[in-house]
């Protein structure tokens, strides 16, 4: 078989031409592209549980939430973690529990299967944490049989193990939290149970052979444990000041979006512990946390009639980056008006303020790209390195353009080296920082915001009894809002 080469590049040019006009036609009129962030009904489970837990659920949004869950829901009872995927214990679990939240009764055919899965796979006591954590706050699980997290964790100093610091950006942002939520243990008993859940043949899990980092994770578990036991009691100063520095931390990293770094874990539970903190829904705080939910939310009419699901996080950074190195590599004219825009989008989405990273890099200044809209404080490397490269696909005879790619690429490139790990027992991603002086926030000892953004931090939690937009006085430190009790409630 002969192939006409000049027929089969008509044919290619011609397939390029249209991905990039469908492309092109994906573009925000801001400048920017950004796909759905598809995940699983974890996120839309937990999303009813938070509103169940603050008192705030209502039933239509529970009816099309509960709607898109049945709809991904497998022909044998399960949900799964990624489309096409096997069905996951933790998954199914927070979907069914969704679901009989929404209404479904146990002896529905769907949830027959569900339970029967559940059960033959371990039951409730082979789940994740998380799970049990959720099933914990409503009565369905108890909180003796969850990991200890202390809120002196906060505390503790550099150079520490379990330094918050040592741990994934992510999970830090969530972990701390979850010490304010482990603090209180709160209950709010819902009108079921979920017994058909457990499975007769599940026992505790295994302890692990002794010296083995199970056995390790067991043993510092008991010791947390037993400091749990003593701590709030004997010394409640103590644990009044871990609490109230935990609600520092938080406060200080929501980010302009209402988000706590733009992901759905940290967003909950930091909502969920200022509340039991005492901030009231109506706080300015908690009030652009829940408004925030709206930009991360899809609703869609299908043949059964409305669903409602939410994206766990957003990627419009590295969207518009491999947006703008596609068109422009497979031909589009470097100084195109589409990517222009997607040019000066970018420059504006730089992240130009220090963050949780230069607790380990003090001396580096900042630079680079975030993945989400709004996350200020944890810049990615991979998201740094691909706008870079994007950028410098562009051409365009405004001198003064050019002139501020040139200077945004040359922060990058030394924010990405300076981030270079020194040796293997030493990761300098962003995503895991261990202790050191740096920026911090106020809630850790000689750890200081630099002016300028302590200031703008500060306005955007303005406290209760100021008006809406007006500032603190003295910006150069970063406050608890007054929506904290004094003393913390509950000790």
């Amino acid at each position: 078989m002969t192939i006409d080469l000049g027929v089969l590049h008509g044919h290619v040019r011609a397939a390029v031409s249209r991905a990039q006009k469908h492309l092109l036609g994906l573009q925000s009129p801001h400048g920017w592209w950004k796909a759905e962030e598809t995940t699983n009904v974890t996120m839309d489970a937990e999303d009813l549980l938070l509103r169940e837990f603050l008192g705030i659920r209502r039933q239509q949004e529970t009816v099309e939430s509960a709607r898109w869950i049945r709809s991904q829901q497998n022909s044998d009872g399960t949900w799964t973690t990624f489309g096409g995927g096997p069905g996951e214990l933790s998954t199914t679990i927070e979907g069914y529990i969704a679901l009989r939240l929404a209404g479904d009764q146990t002896h529905e055919p769907h949830m027959r299967r569900a339970a029967a899965w559940v059960r033959m796979h371990g039951g409730v006591e082979n789940s994740r944490v998380f799970t049990r954590l959720w099933m914990a706050m409503f009565g369905l699980w108890p909180w003796e049989r969850l990991p200890a997290l202390p809120p002196e964790l906060v505390m503790l100093p550099r150079g520490v193990p379990l330094n918050i610091y040592d741990w994934a950006c992510w999970a830090r942002q969530t972990i701390v939290p979850l010490t304010v939520v482990s603090h209180f243990r709160p209950v709010r008993p819902l009108a079921f149970g979920v017994d058909e859940l457990h499975s007769p043949h599940s026992g505790h899990a295994s302890r692990g052979p002794q010296g083995s980092q199970a056995d390790g994770f067991r043993r510092l578990d008991e010791v947390l444990h037993l400091w749990e036991e003593k701590v709030p009691h004997r010394w409640k100063p103590l644990r009044r000041h871990a609490l109230r520095r935990a609600a520092e931390w938080i406060i200080a990293r929501q980010e302009a979006d209402g988000s706590w770094g733009g992901l759905q874990p940290p967003w909950v539970y930091s909502i969920i512990a200022l509340r039991l903190l005492g901030c009231p829904l109506d706080h300015p705080i908690l009030r652009s946390a829940l408004h925030g939910f709206d930009g991360f939310l899809i609703r869609e009419t299908t043949s059964e009639g409305t669903v409602r699901r939410l994206e766990g996080c957003q990627g419009p950074v590295w969207d518009t980056a491999l947006a703008v190195i596609a068109l422009a590599d497979s031909g589009l004219p470097s100084d195109h008006p589409s990517l222009a825009a997607a040019g000066q989008w970018l420059l504006g989405a730089e992240v130009r303020s220090r963050g949780d990273w230069a607790v380990r890099r003090p001396r580096l200044p900042p630079g680079g790209w975030a993945f989400e809209f709004a996350n200020d404080h944890y810049p990615d490397i991979d998201d740094a390195a691909e706008v870079v490269l994007a950028l410098d696909r562009l051409r365009t005879a405004d001198t003064g353009f050019a002139a501020r790619v040139r200077d945004a690429q040359e922060r990058a490139v030394t924010w990405v080296s300076g981030m270079q790990s020194r040796g293997p027992l030493e990761p300098a991603l962003p995503r895991r920082c261990a202790g050191g002086r740096g920026p911090g926030n106020g809630a850790l000892r000689g750890h200081r915001l630099g002016h300028d953004e302590a200031h703008a931090r500060v306005c955007r939690t303005a406290s209760i009894g100021r008006p809406p937009g007006r500032c603190l006085a003295r910006p150069p430190r970063v406050r608890t809002a007054r929506c904290l009790p004094r003393p913390v409630r509950g000790m």
